[in-house]
């Protein structure tokens, strides 16, 4: 049970957006406004996930055009499967969409259909943003139920989004917390990201300028303690995660950037 536990976080989205609750202090809720800069909409992300010294898996993050209740909306598209020995001892295959608002990062439909060494599940979530519900279908139950959500819940994907483009761009603080609220599971969760300051990341395009944060997570079963996932952030325009780092009851998973294209903005290496 802990090994399947602990591959169920090889892919990026699990390794990184999988809120956890928390209780808060001093933190800040990011701005909610209009400041779409920090991708374009066809970019595409790979990153290559290790679990100890195995290449555990692959996971994609693909933007397009699209449109969605005749409204035109940014169609995110997550991707991870397991590979090589992980994948014959643990087969995952998650797929994870979400259409959003572009003006102000907002989801308005949510796609889980994930199959994790026979754990299934087949969810579309409708978010009704003005009057706060979430409307629920679980295709694989067939069930249909409604939640109340907060003002300007995010999904598990558009988080990723909304995070990118509303990070300060100026000095941050050391220790600053920032939170936001991910509707995830049928329930509403509190991420909360603290940051720790600037670090160059070796990899294998050269040295990255990052960000790096710690975000607050549950101590229980899997993590080792509060802050166990570390991530670092370019430091520049694009706001792009660069590795993704969580320590876990029986080991230590690493995500790194292995590929990208179309990102909007250049990034800022150093070759030596």
């Amino acid at each position: 049970m802990i090994l399947q536990r602990a591959f169920l976080f090889i892919t990026l989205f699990e390794c990184l957006l999988v809120p956890y609750k928390v209780t808060s202090q001093n933190s800040q809720s990011l701005e909610n406004k209009s400041n779409n800069s920090a991708f374009n909409s066809n970019e595409w992300l790979q990153f290559r996930i290790h679990y100890g010294i195995f290449n555990a898996s692959y996971a994609s993050l693909t933007l397009s055009n699209d449109t969605i209740k005749g409204l035109p909306v940014i169609h995110a598209k997550g991707y991870g499967r397991t590979s090589g020995i992980a994948r014959f001892f643990f087969r995952v295959e998650d797929n994870y969409e979400s259409y959003f608002n572009e003006e102000k990062t907002q989801p308005i439909r949510f796609i889980r259909k994930i199959d994790e060494g026979g754990y299934t599940k087949n969810k579309v979530i409708d978010f009704d943003q003005k009057n706060g519900i979430a409307y629920i279908n679980d295709i694989k139950n067939n069930k249909q139920s409604k939640k109340d959500i907060k003002l300007n819940t995010q999904d598990l994907i558009s988080t990723f989004y909304y995070l990118r483009n509303y990070f300060p761009l100026g000095d941050i603080i050391t220790d600053k917390n920032f939170k936001v609220n991910i509707f995830f599971d049928d329930e509403t969760f509190e991420f909360n990201l603290k940051y720790l300051g600037v670090e160059y990341v070796e990899t294998k395009f050269g040295k990255i300028e990052c960000l790096k944060f710690v975000p607050v997570v549950q101590k229980g079963r899997v993590f080792k303690d509060k802050e166990s996932i570390t991530l670092w952030i370019s430091n520049d325009l694009n706001r792009v995660p660069i590795r993704i780092q969580a320590d876990i009851a029986i080991g230590s998973i690493k995500c790194d950037l292995d590929d990208f294209k179309n990102i909007k903005h250049p990034f800022k290496i150093r070759t030596n």
